[in-house]
Formats: structure tokens, C-alpha cells, sequence
């Protein structure tokens, strides 16, 4: 982590681990504008800002909530595949 200004910036790898992804998947968040990316310095390297990173965490929520009993009370007995 990198404090700049007072706010805390996470490189990619750790933001990655954060959010459980791929650098492939975080760039494809990025150019989709669900996260910003920041430049430092005259370096090619991107950072991230913490505290959108955590944001990002939210939106996502637990991943592993819905059973199948959660499946047929809510759907009517359909199970819902997410559209990705």
C-alpha cells in the first residue's frame, strides 16, 4: 500500500488479491469504469484507490450466498445462472 496526499493507493497485484480477480479482470473493470486507475509518477505502473477498491467489494457481495433452497424460494423453483 502507498499513502499519497493522505489517501491510500493499492499496486495492481494487491488489488487483484483483494478483489479475487486477474490482472486481466482488473483491467477490463478499469476500461469499463468501474474502477479508476492512477498513474504514479512518470512510471508506466497504475495504482488503485483503496477506497474504491472496497466499494468495488461491496457491489460484489458474497458470491457464495445463494444455495439452492435459496434458488427454488426465490425463483419460483428456477435456478438463476448470473448473466457475466
Amino acid at each position: 500500500m502507498i499513502v499519497m496526499d493522505g489517501e491510500e493507493f493499492l499496486t495492481a497485484q494487491e488489488t487483484c488479491a483483494i478483489l479475487g480477480v486477474k490482472p486481466a479482470t482488473l483491467y477490463a473493470y478499469v476500461s469499463r469504469g468501474l474502477l479508476g486507475s492512477y498513474r504514479q509518477g512518470m512510471k508506466r505502473t497504475r495504482l488503485y484507490r483503496r477506497d474504491e477498491v472496497e466499494r468495488l467489494t461491496r457491489l460484489r457481495g458474497p458470491e457464495d450466498d445463494h444455495t439452492a433452497d435459496d434458488a427454488e424460494a426465490h425463483n419460483d423453483g428456477r435456478a438463476w445462472i448470473p448473466y457475466v
